[in-house]
């Protein structure tokens, strides 16, 4: 893939119930809806040699995953799950238990750091995807700037623009800050408070326009909604049309 050049892709956990029922229906749909990319977690309904060969027949790149950490007993599976989608990124995340503390983040970097040392001998690279808590202040810092400053350049960042905005900071200025670091963006939206439910991306708090600006060596805009209050596949097109009516 060319570098920097913000094409749209959707994580699959946005329809994970509609997969469980029909995966493949599901994502020859996704694919009529113009996306080129999806963003997997995991394979509901199906296997990941199904999925695969459903994405090649398509022509659909799953340049990013989410997944296991390649660490310990995990390290075997995890690449070779990448390897087999051809996907470029390993991502994953970790919950508000690990960011209550700077040495809780400090341990977190720690394992993001080992997982990017043993997936750089593959050509995979290592992305952390935040929530709000990564947001909070912690001895005056945000979390999220205590895992980059205690991480390699070669971990990468998942910004969730929502996630950022709830958790009270200003998405445009931590893509900003991060740079190079940040090829991966989520794209969510909603009301903010409450979180629940979501809303297609460019229908709700969220704006984007600026975002998409800031987002200057993003590869990958990724729609992604945990939840919606309309159906769920009219919102992952709206937010398909949505999108790049503005990159």
């Amino acid at each position: 893939m060319s570098e920097f050049k913000k094409e749209v892709s959707v994580q699959l956990y946005s329809v994970r119930a509609e997969l469980e029922k029909d995966y493949e229906e599901i994502i020859r749909r996704i694919a009529g809806f113009g996306y080129k990319f999806v963003e997997p977690a995991g394979f509901p309904g199906c296997t990941l040699e199904k999925a695969a060969a459903l994405y090649d027949e398509l022509g659909i790149k799953a340049l990013s995953m989410h997944g296991a950490l390649p660490v310990g007993d995990d390290v075997n599976q995890a690449i070779e799950t990448a390897k087999a989608l051809g996907a470029e990124y390993i991502v994953s995340g970790k919950g508000p238990d690990d960011f209550k503390t700077a040495d809780d983040v400090k341990r977190v970097a720690e394992l993001f750091s080992e997982a990017a040392t043993n997936a750089e001998t593959h050509g995979i690279k290592i992305g952390y995807h935040n929530h709000y808590w990564e947001m909070d202040l912690l001895d005056g810092v945000p979390g999220y700037r205590i895992f980059m400053e205690n991480t390699p350049d070669d971990v990468k960042m998942e910004i969730d623009t929502y996630w950022v905005k709830v958790g009270g900071l200003d998405p445009v200025e931590v893509i900003t800050e991060s740079g190079n670091r940040a090829p991966l963006i989520h794209m969510k939206d909603g009301d903010i408070e409450p979180r629940f439910p979501m809303k297609a991306v460019g229908y709700g708090a969220m704006d984007f326009p600026p975002i998409v600006e800031a987002a200057k060596f993003a590869e990958l805009l990724v729609v992604e909604l945990d939840a919606c209050d309309t159906d769920m596949l009219e919102a992952v097109k709206s937010s398909y049309d949505y999108i790049t009516s503005i990159v």
